[in-house]
């Protein structure tokens, strides 16, 4: 069976007096549209007690110029840094930003703090920032000022910045083959997309899984849901050795292994 897009959810809605206290038929067929702010930034930190103060900086700055109600969800996976007590001391400092600051007592990893930031944010859309401050003010608004636009924004780097060899080779040759195994046409699976919050928590591919961005985009491209490019200058490259690069090839191949079964799964007739 296919769908397309948000007509996933189209369906015949009966409630009974007593379920309209607490249910309306737009809540069961249109799960996107009863937020009360637009978006939803997550901002992963481990040990970034150098960069995350100018990450939340460089945040505010860009939605001050695109003006959307939103806010920022701040999960610390258990620093040893001081990275928990600078951004304690930040968010006191500015009471009129909509943040939330949750400290693990334990690591959890990326990939299920960006699915608990998802369940706990409010906002119609959700992204992921890291906070390493990367991305400068320019490259944030380029991308954020598109919220909206499609069900899914996909940004891509244009810049010919300096990569190393071996990051330019292995994820050239990664996203080459996603798209030649998927039939899309994807100039990077692995930016900072924009997805709807509700379709983070509804198919997030699992907490554990590396490569779980580009499991995700995948999905949902079959689902049928919208998306839109956007092409983007001076992004800062995170990875630049080979070494990382390599832990990024497995990760993608892992998120490729997931992809596949994925698709089996959904040709075998029971």
């Amino acid at each position: 069976m296919s769908y397309n897009g948000r007509d996933f959810w189209s369906a015949s809605v009966a409630l009974t007096p007593s379920a309209q206290r607490y249910h309306s038929p737009l809540t069961v067929t249109s799960p996107y549209e009863n937020s009360p702010l637009e978006l939803t930034v997550f901002v992963s930190c481990f040990n970034e007690s150098t960069s995350i103060i100018s990450t939340l900086d460089t945040i505010i700055e860009a939605m001050k110029i695109i003006n959307k109600r939103y806010e920022i969800i701040i999960v610390d996976d258990a620093s040893t840094d001081g990275s928990y007590e600078r951004l304690r001391a930040y968010i006191f400092e500015h009471p009129d930003i909509n943040v939330v600051l949750r400290a693990n007592k334990q690591n959890k990893g990326l990939s299920q703090n960006y699915l608990d930031a998802a369940f706990i944010g409010c906002g119609k859309y959700f992204c992921l920032i890291h906070g390493d401050n990367s991305e400068p003010v320019e490259t944030l608004v380029d991308i954020l000022r598109t919220v909206g636009e499609a069900d899914i924004i996909i940004p891509y780097d244009i810049t010919a910045i300096s990569k190393s060899t071996w990051y330019e080779v292995i994820s050239g040759a990664a996203n080459n083959f996603i798209n030649f195994m998927t039939g899309h046409r994807i100039n990077d699976y692995s930016g900072l997309q924009i997805h709807l919050r509700y379709n983070v928590m509804r198919w997030h591919p699992g907490t554990s899984r590396a490569g779980f961005q580009t499991v995700l985009l995948c999905q949902l491209l079959d689902l049928g849901f919208t998306c839109k490019q956007v092409p983007c200058r001076s992004i800062i490259m995170r990875h630049s050795n080979a070494s990382s690069a390599w832990r990024n090839l497995f990760s993608t191949m892992r998120a490729i292994t997931d992809i596949l079964l994925s698709r089996l799964a959904s040709r075998i007739s029971w």
